[in-house]
């Protein structure tokens, strides 16, 4: 096949040209050296697997994310001018049935509602999301735990980020370690789950609690609820980062967005 691109024939000229590139006809030859048999399905995939973004000019939309991670780009919302993310909300729509901006404030919020309807916008934690394809794609229930009421709101980001990447999810919470019983009383659903994640501030106790408990790994996310030798959560870090339960890995303070992605991963192996 003498007229197919470079791009194609070999991995030294394709790693010439900048990530990203992916034109009509770069596209249509490396589907007709499958179909002739001269590339494998997987090898294609490979070579599709870091391209193409979609360049605004303020921002480069990767649309393969899904096709590497199995989930869209996610927008990070805050200090995002709002036209800025409704222009990215648009051109990933455009490609992908679902949507998640974390941290989204709420004037660029009422923006992307405006242009799509069936938004949803979750005060609560500042997440906006379109969830057009409700396809389960994990294996096992995920448990979002959070241990007091003022901890839901990084329990909530964990919940929808969860929910949005086709899991079924099982919330669970004000179950912190000041009131044990609380704890105990939820065995059963904990036991249930194939990952869970723990939310707490304060000192950060409850993961390591939790982990006591369960077979399962435990996504540790503190948050920065306490007083303030807690220093914004802090002090729940480090004691997650020296838990004795050997199930429970930590991710950043506040980062329910993280917990609830790392967790998504885990329930799809």
């Amino acid at each position: 096949m003498a007229d197919v691109p470079a791009l194609i024939v070999s991995d030294s000229a394709h790693a010439a040209l900048p990530w990203g590139f992916m034109d009509q006809a770069h596209l249509k030859a490396l589907f007709e050296q499958v179909r002739d048999g001269a590339i494998a399905v997987d090898d294609a995939v490979d070579r599709m697997r870091h391209m193409p973004f979609e360049d605004l000019g303020f921002a480069k939309v990767d649309h393969h994310r899904a096709l590497r991670h199995g989930m869209p780009e996610v927008i990070f919302g805050k200090g995002k001018a709002p036209e800025h993310l409704l222009a990215i909300a648009t051109k990933l729509l455009e490609r992908s049935a679902n949507l998640l901006s974390t941290r989204t404030e709420p004037r660029a919020a009422e923006m992307v509602l405006a242009r799509f309807p069936e938004a949803e916008y979750h005060p609560l934690s500042c997440v906006l999301r379109v969830w057009r394809d409700r396809t389960v794609h994990g294996k096992g229930t995920i448990a979002v735990v959070c241990a007091g009421t003022s901890d839901i709101p990084v329990a909530e980001e964990a919940q929808l980020t969860c929910e949005i990447m086709g899991n079924e999810v099982d919330t669970i919470q004000d179950i912190g370690v000041a009131g044990i019983h609380r704890l105990m009383a939820n065995r059963d659903r904990l036991h249930k789950a194939r990952v869970a994640v723990v939310c707490a501030g304060m000192e950060g106790a409850l993961p390591s609690a939790v982990g006591g408990l369960v077979g399962c790994p435990v996504i540790a996310v503190p948050t920065s609820i306490g007083y303030g030798a807690s220093f914004n959560g802090l002090a729940a870090l480090l004691g997650m980062l020296n838990s004795c339960a050997s199930n429970v890995t930590v991710v950043n303070i506040d980062n329910g967005f993280g917990g609830g992605y790392v967790a998504s991963l885990i329930n799809r192996l």
